[in-house]
């Protein structure tokens, strides 16, 4: 997904300042989310950061162009891992990669909830990943 960086993005030393980079994320995220999983009523369920960790390997500037690239690498029972990477368009570098563990869980009773075979199957297509594989610790 390519991304804007505005003005007040970039800090004084000319660089994309490094929280900047987990709105991205989140922007790529809920664009992922709905793409694959669809619009849903997220008021009995929701999806929960559980961890987040971001390697930052070089500086994005304001006038580079950069994509966020999203993917699901690890479905388990209740949670997924997805990696993003924040990648230079023009050059291919990654300027930083980020895992997040989400969780499914249930608004009403204020628990994890399974992931459905319907989400884990539209996951997996869209991934062109058969279940096994993404279930794989990686």
């Amino acid at each position: 997904m390519p991304v804007q960086i505005r003005f007040s993005d970039v800090d004084q030393f000319g660089h994309m300042n490094n929280s900047v980079y987990f709105s991205l994320y989140d922007l790529a995220k809920t664009t992922y989310i709905n793409d694959v999983l669809g619009k849903n009523d997220w008021k009995r369920t929701a999806i929960v950061v559980a961890n987040i960790n971001a390697n930052f390997f070089a500086p994005v500037y304001f006038s580079d162009d950069i994509v966020i690239e999203t993917s699901i690498v690890h479905m388990g029972h209740t949670s997924f891992t997805l990696l993003q990477r924040a990648v230079c368009d023009r050059t291919g570098d990654v300027r930083c990669e980020c895992r997040t563990v989400m969780v499914y869980f249930d608004l009403q009773i204020k628990e994890p909830a399974v992931l459905s075979d319907e989400y884990k199957r539209l996951i997996s297509e869209y991934e062109g990943k058969s279940l096994a594989e993404l279930s794989e610790r990686k």
